[in-house]
């Protein structure tokens, strides 16, 4: 797209972006990067990455899409592929950090500081998933947030698979108390099949 001005790459489609990107087009790329930063950082903020982590991992998963940019084929959607990349960056550097290990002691100690809320209050979903053990926010997360399948997740985390659909059932089952007190069951999977991601 010789001589576009970046309002040019604001009307096009994300696969279109991604074709502009691996040819080379860097203002194409800065587009994707426009319109999906926020919702990656706040997808690794839900992970419980802090908001300086988050921009860090952010950024790292961003340079690895726009490396890597040729092997996205628009067959699922450009931010459902690069939540991936930023979740997959940010339980590398958990592992790193050997916290994975600690989740089992964490869980215990969410389990017995959880609290009950204003029943008369709807708690934003932010501040229930905060309720949720280390491993119940991570597999809820990646599952929920990022899109990841049970499997995709279990890879991820190098956990067995029963182990990650136990703590997404366990956490799905805190969130819907805590989001819906009092009420059916029902409101709770609606707002949460809500933020369900795609794939």
């Amino acid at each position: 797209m010789p001589g576009a001005n970046q309002s040019s790459f604001a009307s096009l489609h994300d696969v279109e972006l991604c074709s502009y990107s691996a040819a080379g087009e860097r203002r194409a790329f800065g587009e994707l990067v426009r319109r999906h930063g926020s919702s990656v950082r706040h997808l690794l903020r839900r992970m419980g990455a802090q908001a300086a982590l988050a921009d860090d991992v952010a950024q790292d998963a961003f340079l690895a899409a726009f490396e890597r940019i040729a092997e996205f084929r628009g067959e699922g959607t450009f931010a459902g592929w690069v939540k991936k990349i930023a979740a997959r960056l940010y339980l590398r550097r958990l592992q790193r950090e050997k916290r994975l290990s600690a989740l089992a002691a964490e869980e215990g100690a969410a389990d017995e500081a959880h609290t009950d809320g204003d029943a008369d209050h709807r708690i934003d979903l932010d501040e229930a998933m905060k309720g949720l053990s280390a491993a119940e926010r991570l597999c809820v997360s990646m599952c929920y947030g990022a899109g990841l399948s049970h499997g995709e997740a279990a890879d991820a985390l190098n956990l067995p698979l029963g182990t990650v659909k136990s703590h997404v059932k366990r956490g799905l089952e805190k969130l819907r108390a805590r989001l819906a007190p009092g009420a059916e069951a029902k409101t709770g999977d609606a707002v949460l099949e809500g933020r369900r991601g795609n794939g």
